[in-house]
């Protein structure tokens, strides 16, 4: 009696067939996603490369550069008696009345327009106020390469503080033969790039600080002329 060899049924055959197509099915459709991920990832990385060498150019053509200030001439008076001997007068150490300064503005850029707000201004003691001019300068269009003056007149403040100050200026001239003030202005300032396209920024809180220091005559010296002042945006 011969053993009976077992034989695969077509519907089995059929069965493992469809399997196999199925999974290579799949796995075409898995590969065919990988390729399409990549390309999308390819393409939106050079998009990325190409907008940033894009930038990298405007930047380096443009050279954007903050504005800068310059302090041309200062002065202050009546500045205090350095000496008390007048003892007719009840407050030999009287306060300045007013400051008066004139401030030189520069845009150094190329392609790159402010504008400028207008401009408020005090000077300070020893972090004291002693002087200010609510409406230094109107606000103006400054072009680029343009260098434009401003004025203010300062006036004293009066007062108890100021009375204080006065003696410390006059303590200054006496020891010193100098007395130091700084001057500060508040604006604002917008930008706007003027090569191949109009395009303006929002605008910016801007506070520029000058050191300054007058003689017994109450005027700038000489080696605080011209000296730049230092900007601050917010």
């Amino acid at each position: 009696m011969s053993d009976a060899v077992p034989s695969t049924s077509p519907t089995a055959h059929h069965h493992h067939y469809d399997l196999r197509t199925r999974y290579r099915a799949r796995q075409v459709r898995e590969s065919l996603a990988k390729r399409f991920t990549k390309l999308l990832c390819s393409a939106v990385l050079s998009l990325l490369f190409a907008a940033a060498f894009v930038l990298f150019i405007l930047w380096l053509a443009l050279r954007p550069h903050r504005p800068r200030f310059h302090v041309s001439s200062f002065s202050a008076s009546p500045l205090p008696s350095s000496s008390s001997s007048s003892s007719s007068s009840p407050s030999p150490s009287s306060p300045p009345t007013s400051f008066s300064a004139q401030v030189s503005v520069r845009n150094p850029n190329r392609n790159i327009g402010f504008f400028f707000g207008p401009f408020s201004g005090s000077v300070y003691y020893r972090d004291d106020p002693v002087a200010s001019d609510p409406s230094m300068a109107p606000g103006f269009y400054q072009p680029p390469k343009n260098t434009t003056a401003i004025a203010g007149r300062f006036v004293g403040s009066g007062g108890a503080a100021a009375e204080t100050a006065a003696a410390g200026m006059a303590i200054d001239l006496e020891t010193a033969g100098t007395v130091r003030f700084r001057m500060e202005m508040r604006s604002t300032v917008r930008f706007r790039v003027s090569a191949w396209m109009a395009w303006e920024t929002h605008r910016h809180a801007l506070h520029v600080s000058c050191d300054v220091e007058v003689g017994p005559d109450g005027l700038i010296l000489p080696q605080y002329k011209e000296r730049r002042c230092s900007i601050y945006f917010f």
